[in-house]
């Protein structure tokens, strides 16, 4: 992961961009798309979520913001 913010939210806005709008997830579904990407998985999804990429709550996990494609 870059250390400079600018850079990992691009990293992190690509990332997202594998997780369609409006869809939840178990958790399990998002660290089983994040798993291949990165060792550490789960700082991959908590910088998600920090980032605004993704929301949770109740276990589920959904994208809410980053690029989106019309």
């Amino acid at each position: 992961m870059p250390r400079k913010q600018s850079r990992k939210l691009a990293v992190l806005d690509v990332i997202a961009a594998r997780f369609v709008p409006g869809v939840h997830y178990l958790e399990v579904e998002v660290n089983r798309e994040l798993i291949g990407l990165y060792d550490d998985y789960v700082t991959l999804r908590r910088a998600l979520i920090d980032f605004g990429l993704m929301d949770r709550a109740d276990g589920r996990y959904w994208r809410s913001g980053g690029t989106v494609e019309v």
